[in-house]
C-alpha cells in the first residue's frame, strides 16, 4: 500500500483502537509467533480448579485484557485530536496467550502482542517505537509486570508497518493460579481494576493459543 491511509479508513482504525478492539486470527498469529502448531494449547478456558502438576492441560488461562486508553498511542503535528494533523498512530492489532501448569502448581504464562504503526495525513515513513507493558494481576494487585520497547519500521513508499513482541517469562504463583488476569497496555498506562470473569472458551474470536514447542 502506497501513500497515506485515507481519512475514512484512518477514522475507522482509530475508533477500533480506542475501544480496545485488538483482533486475532484463530491460531495463525500464535503459531507464527511461538512456532507451535494449531489447536488447543492447554490453556484456552482452563478449569475452575487450580492447576495440577500431573496434568499440564488443567490450567486457568484468561483472555488478554487491554484497559481503556491502553490500545493505541498517537502523535500529532500540533494540537491533539485533529485527525488531519495526525503524524502516526500505533495500535495493538492482535493478541495471543498460552498458559502451562508447572510442577509446583504455579502457572507459566506466555503472551504475544502484535503492533501496527500507521501514518496519518501529516506523517512520513520512518522508525517508530512503542512502549508495551505485559502484566499479570490478581484482584487489584500486580503479580508480575514486564516493560518492552518495540521498534516498528514504516519503509519509504508505504503507509504502515508491523512488529511483534513475545513475553515468555511470566509466572503466576500457585496460590493465585485461578482468577488472575493478563493485561497488555501501550505507554505503560495503569490498568483499571478488572471484574472477575468466567474462564474463556478454548478458542475464541479475539484470542488464540498453541502448545509450547517441544513439550
Amino acid at each position: 500500500m502506497r501513500g497515506t491511509i485515507t481519512t475514512a479508513r484512518l477514522a475507522a482504525i482509530i475508533g477500533l483502537a480506542l475501544t480496545g478492539g485488538a483482533q486475532a486470527e484463530s491460531g495463525g498469529f500464535f503459531k507464527n509467533l511461538f512456532g507451535g502448531g494449531s489447536g488447543d494449547g492447554g490453556g484456552g478456558g482452563g478449569s475452575l480448579m487450580a492447576p495440577k502438576a500431573y496434568d499440564p492441560n488443567d490450567v486457568y488461562c484468561p483472555n488478554v485484557f487491554v484497559p481503556d486508553g491502553g490500545a493505541a498511542i498517537q502523535a500529532f503535528a500540533g494540537s491533539a485530536g485533529d485527525n488531519t494533523r495526525l503524524r502516526h498512530q500505533i495500535v495493538v492489532s492482535r493478541l495471543s496467550r498460552e498458559c502451562r501448569a508447572r510442577g509446583d502448581g504455579s502457572v507459566s504464562v506466555r503472551v504475544g502482542v502484535e503492533l501496527r504503526a500507521m501514518l496519518g495525513p501529516a506523517g512520513a515513513p520512518g522508525r517508530f517505537e512503542a512502549p508495551v507493558t505485559v502484566s499479570v494481576t490478581y484482584g487489584e494487585k500486580p503479580v508480575m509486570s514486564r516493560p518492552h520497547r518495540v521498534a516498528i519500521p514504516i519503509p519509504a513508499g508505504t503507509a504502515q508497518g508491523e512488529a511483534s513482541v513475545i513475553e515468555n517469562d511470566l509466572v503466576v504463583p500457585a496460590d493465585k493460579a485461578w482468577g488472575y488476569d493478563i493485561e497488555v497496555t501501550l505507554a505503560g498506562q495503569k490498568a483499571k481494576p478488572v471484574a472477575r470473569r468466567k474462564p474463556a472458551p478454548a478458542v475464541d474470536a479475539a484470542q488464540s493459543e498453541a502448545p509450547v514447542p517441544g513439550q
